[in-house]
């Protein structure tokens, strides 16, 4: 071998071990954390965990059950929102999930990851801190909800497969005079039931012209209980997908595009066969049109 074929091995061997270290370098973040196993009453479990939340100092901005077994929580802070508040359309992550699932004889008391989070949504801000304190708040077994984890540039730029919605094309679901009549047709249409929406939450960022609501919607191929029982099938429960957001950013309604919304937190599901896309096929649409009727003027 001549001298110059041989550097250019070297050089070749150097950059691809180089290339191996950073991509082993890469933190794989998963979309829900199991923080403790419980057993006992589900309600009572429930009051627990939110104690020890607003101990740790999160608000706790609504909950509801979506169907038998499960129970969601969802939490804001100052810290939430003030990383919500560094760039537009970051309100989608104000509020965190805390979900308690029974599963067999066991709860499965889980959070959703607040980093992983913030990459999927394109933050400005940094959720680590309010990941560490939700650790602090109700501990950490495993993250979960993807066999291998996306890196945060992965979520950056995510979709999940050609032709499909990424975070930066949601649905405009509506679009009003200023932000103050925005968010009163969206109260207006929850309190109504439009589309089979009611309620879970509502969080003003301060600051800024946006407000997210959290969403259950009970009705049809939209309904949370109809898309989870298919979907959501792995022995570890990822309840926290629940519920769907409206974001009111200015006089604007939007909503994520359910092709992303369900993607994101379910990467591994398959687009063919049992517990696959195409077994929900029906469901992005019935989201986007539930939600338009929710934003449509009174």
């Amino acid at each position: 071998m001549t001298t110059m074929k041989r550097t250019c091995l070297e050089v070749a061997l150097v950059v691809g071990l180089a290339s191996g270290l950073a991509r082993a370098g890469d933190t794989q973040l998963k979309p829900f954390v199991l923080a403790y196993r419980s057993t006992g009453d589900l309600a009572r479990a429930a009051e627990e965990a939110k104690a020890k939340l607003i101990a740790a100092g999160f608000e706790v901005a609504g909950t509801y059950a979506p169907y038998e077994d499960a129970v969601i929580v969802a939490v804001t802070s100052a810290e939430l929102k003030a990383a919500a508040a560094k760039s537009k359309f970051s309100a989608y992550a104000a509020a965190q999930r805390v979900t308690l699932t029974r599963v067999g004889d066991e709860i499965q008391v889980a959070y959703t990851n607040p980093v992983y989070m913030q990459h999927a949504y394109r933050m400005k801000g940094d959720l680590a801190p309010v990941a560490a304190k939700l650790e602090g708040a109700l501990g950490r077994v495993q993250a979960f909800g993807s066999d291998e984890g996306k890196t945060a540039e992965e979520l950056r730029d995510y979709h999940y497969m050609v032709g499909m919605q990424k975070f930066d094309a949601p649905s405009l679901l509506g679009r009003f005079d200023s932000h103050y009549s925005a968010v009163k047709a969206v109260e207006a249409g929850l309190a109504a039931g439009k589309g089979g929406a009611k309620i879970v939450y509502q969080v003003d960022v301060p600051a800024t012209s946006e407000t997210v609501f959290g969403v259950a919607l009970r009705e049809g191929c939209s309904g949370d209980e109809h898309i989870m029982k298919e979907i959501d099938f792995k022995p570890l429960r990822s309840t926290g997908h629940l519920p769907y957001e409206i974001l009111v950013s200015g006089p604007d309604v939007f909503a994520l595009y359910g092709r992303f919304r369900i993607a994101i937190n379910f990467t591994d599901l398959k687009m063919m066969g049992s517990h696959s896309f195409m077994n929900i096929r029906c469901a992005p649409g019935a989201i986007e049109e539930a939600l338009k009727k929710v934003a449509s003027p009174m």
